[in-house]
Parts: C-alpha cells; sequence; structure tokens
C-alpha cells in the first residue's frame, strides 16, 4: 500500500514538472515515450541488479563477521574481549569512503608486499570495505541480543551438560535471533543505501550510472529525482519483507 502511495506522489511530481514553465524541468530526459528517455530508464534500472548483489554478500559476509568478532567481546578471557573491543571501536571510526579507498586501492599493494598477487574489482573491494565497514555495527548487535536474554538460559543449558558452543547454537543465538532480526534489517538498508559510495572506484550500481547519465544529458535534478526514488522502492520493499519475517518468527514480544 506505501509503495503504491509512492508511486502515486511520484508521478504527480512528474506531471506537475512537465506542467512547470521551459528551462526549470527537463523530464523528456527520462520520458518512457521517447526513445532516448526509455533507453535512459533501462540504463537506470539496469543498476539495480549490481546494487541488490553487492548489498546482500555484503550484508551476508557482515552478519559471519560481527558473529565473530561479537562471541569473543562477551568471552571471560581479558585478551579476547580486548581484541574485540578494539577492532569494534577501531572500525566504527572510520568513514566509509576513506576505507573504501584503502580496500581498493592500499590493500592489493599490502598484499603484494606479502608476496601475494590479488588485484580487487571495484564489486569486490565494495563489498569487502561495506562488511568489514558494517560488521562492527552488527557485532554491538549480537552483544546487546545476547546478553539480553536472561542468565538463567545459560545456566540452565549447563545443568543439561550443553558446553557453550552447545548453548549459543542452541539455546541463546535462536532466542536472540528473533530480538536482533528489526536492527539487523535496519543495518541491511543502511548498506543499501551505503552502496553508492561504490560509484566512485567504478562499480555500475545505480548511482554510478545515473552520474553517467547526468554527463551526458546535464539534467542532474530530473535524473537524481528518479536515483531516489529507485532507492525509496527498492528500501520500502526491503522492509516488508522484514516485517513479513518478524511476523514468521514473533520478533513483537509485546503481543506475547
Amino acid at each position: 500500500m506505501k509503495i503504491n502511495t509512492y508511486i502515486f506522489l511520484f508521478f504527480i511530481l512528474l506531471l506537475c514538472g512537465c506542467s512547470s514553465p521551459p528551462g526549470t524541468w527537463g523530464w523528456y530526459v527520462i520520458n518512457p515515450n521517447t526513445q532516448s528517455g526509455l533507453t535512459n530508464i533501462k540504463f537506470l534500472i539496469g543498476g539495480f541488479s549490481s546494487t541488490i548483489q553487492l548489498s546482500i554478500i555484503a550484508a551476508f559476509m557482515s552478519i559471519i563477521l560481527g558473529l565473530i568478532v561479537a562471541l569473543p567481546g562477551m568471552s571471560n578471557n581479558i585478551f579476547l574481549r580486548t581484541i574485540s573491543r578494539i577492532y569494534v571501536e577501531f572500525i566504527r571510526a572510520i568513514p566509509l569512503l576513506p576505507m573504501l579507498f584503502w580496500v581498493f586501492y592500499g590493500l592489493p599493494v599490502v598484499l603484494k608486499s606479502m608476496g601475494i598477487n590479488i588485484n580487487i574489482d571495484a564489486f569486490w573491494g565494495a563489498i569487502l570495505t561495506l562488511a568489514i565497514s558494517d560488521s562492527a555495527f552488527t557485532a554491538e548487535i549480537y552483544r546487546a541480543g545476547i546478553q539480553s536474554i536472561q542468565k538463567g538460559q545459560t545456566e540452565a543449558a549447563q545443568t543439561v551438560g550443553l558446553n557453550y558452543y552447545q548453548t549459543m547454537r542452541y539455546v541463546i543465538l535462536p532466542q536472540a535471533l528473533r530480538r536482533i532480526l528489526p536492527p539487523l534489517a535496519n543495518q541491511f538498508i543502511y548498506i543499501v543505501k551505503m552502496s553508492a559510495f561504490a560509484s566512485v572506484i567504478g562499480m555500475q550500481e545505480l548511482t554510478r550510472r545515473a552520474n553517467e547519465i547526468v554527463v551526458t544529458e546535464y539534467r542532474p535534478l530530473e535524473i537524481y529525482t528518479l536515483l531516489i526514488f529507485e532507492y525509496l522502492i527498492l528500501v520500502l520493499i526491503i522492509s516488508q519483507v522484514v516485517r513479513w519475517l518478524e511476523r514468521k518468527m514473533g520478533s513483537d514480544e509485546s503481543k506475547g
């Protein structure tokens, strides 16, 4: 329902723009009734696949890496806790754009100095950057979710002979997952939006394609308006899927 509302508002804006005085709007660049406008629209929409693939792979890697970082942070070993805390604080302090440049341009140099000749393309450079950057926030989400589970759950698991790994896998994590699903969904939306930074290293995702059309058509207002609408639709679809998962998993504990 919300998606239909936003589509309606977008077309109202489009019609208003078309009726504006000459020189203020140039919707002809994305007018599907013209060959050039239809070509531009298809070119822009073609960036959806790259953006979605990038976001899903980066989110999956972030979830795994975040769990790996979070578990030592709750250990009784002070050394493991310190390493986890240093990682989280260090990664959270680095802006995404400088990290993207370092991974794409700097990491291959570091690997080459170690005798490892690996070229990182724009796609995997963006994935690694987003996964590493988001893993620090994901680790904190895991930590908060796990620590929200009553201590008696862990004690009960230990009394029946479960070790730490079994307790986490069968008792704690299934309960924590229900509670951390909403913030994890927010992080996935964050990754989708931050994937726009991949355009600066040449990846052909939504923002890069919009920039290329702006350079050729000289109509940034109209092109970036459509770009914003594309991200809006993508985020709304993700939100609807997450709400469906929440209902299936019973994440809203206030309803019993």
